[in-house]
């Protein structure tokens, strides 16, 4: 089947092809601006002059369409990440990823454990991907990224589970693992926005990305939340199931996010409760012996971005999947490696991290 013909297919489908317009129903609120002004919201709906996703705009000059084709391009000779497979996917190939041109989801749910400045009072929407393009021989989530658990599902569908989550008064949709099937979502997106989405939509990446694909994404996502897992490539590899020159790959797809939604916009809410309605977010999870080099990550922060990025120094490691078979992934770090983390963050000039 032609890359044309398979969209076609998914969108004839959902019987929206000739669907206009969009609905009322927009970001769902109760948010004040920082001079303690109420943005009008009323019936627990945004009525617009709060924060308004650029995808909107995208959609509406046909830019997202042109965007949509351009990544689905890529599925032909997969180019979507940096392990470049080459495979045709349009045509059943699966790539390293375990993905051909199906989409395949695992859950989706009202989430609270993400950082509370993303999560707000009411939670995200959170729709976790199955399989993943970077494979962490230490993932704690590997029945969903390497054993690739979960549904096929249409666009349709994913358009419908989107909507669902803003109904029920997510802040916002929120991809986790997204790389692998992003011109799944884009098309997605699309349908869903023609039947009123309109609440800003963060994708969770591991940051293997290509500077090709994420300014393919310029405009279309509103919160980036991205891991940096590794300053050493060479250190990296063997831990990511050999994708090469990860902190390379890492660094220049972090540095590009930046420039598109900049440090994180955050708002309050009308419970008093911080929330964010675009930027970055950087993740760095800290690992036995400082394998990940957070003493370079945090000074890599302040001279690349400044020292205003949001950071999450996370604690969470343990030795999850094969972890145990590569010390010293063996072990959870200790009460002194993780101070010693913020110690170095603090040091670097770091303002906010948590």
């Amino acid at each position: 089947m032609t890359r044309r013909k398979f969209i076609k297919t998914c969108i004839a489908a959902t019987g929206l092809i000739a669907l206009g317009g969009r609905s009322s129903l927009i970001w769902a609120g109760g948010i004040f601006d920082r001079s303690g002004n109420e943005s009008r919201l009323r019936n627990g709906y945004n009525q617009g002059l709060v924060y308004r996703p650029r995808y909107l705009d995208l959609e509406a000059s046909g830019e997202l369409e042109r965007r949509e084709r351009a990544l689905w391009a890529k599925m032909e000779r997969c180019s979507l990440c940096p392990r470049m497979c080459g495979v045709n996917r349009m045509a059943g190939e699966m790539a390293v990823c375990s993905s051909d041109n199906t989409l395949r989801v695992a859950s989706s749910e009202i989430a609270f454990r993400a950082e509370r400045v993303i999560v707000g009072s009411r939670g995200v929407g959170a729709i976790f991907m199955s399989n993943c393009n970077l494979l962490c021989v230490f993932c704690q989530n590997w029945q969903i990224a390497h054993r690739g658990d979960g549904r096929q599902t249409t666009h349709a569908e994913l358009a419908g589970t989107m909507l669902n989550l803003q109904q029920r008064g997510a802040h916002k949709v929120y991809i986790v693992t997204s790389t692998h099937v992003v011109p799944h979502i884009v098309s997605a997106l699309r349908l869903a926005i023609r039947r009123g989405l309109n609440i800003p939509l963060v994708f969770d990446t591991g940051s293997y990305e290509t500077l090709e694909v994420m300014r393919l994404l310029d405009g279309i996502v509103d919160i980036y939340i991205a891991d940096f897992k590794f300053m050493d490539c060479e250190i990296a590899a063997p831990f990511l199931s050999g994708a090469r020159g990860y902190a390379r790959y890492a660094a220049a797809a972090i540095k590009e996010m930046h420039r598109q939604v900049g440090t994180l916009n955050v708002i309050d809410g009308a419970d008093s409760t911080p929330i964010a309605n675009r930027g970055l977010l950087i993740r760095h999870l800290v690992l036995p012996e400082n394998l990940a080099g957070t003493d370079r990550f945090v000074r890599w922060v302040v001279d690349e971005l400044g020292a205003d990025t949001d950071v999450s120094i996370m604690a969470q490691f343990r030795p999850a999947f094969f972890a145990s078979r590569h010390p010293p992934l063996h072990r959870r770090i200790t009460q002194s490696e993780f101070d010693q983390a913020n110690r170095w963050a603090r040091d670097a000039g770091l303002r906010n991290f948590h």
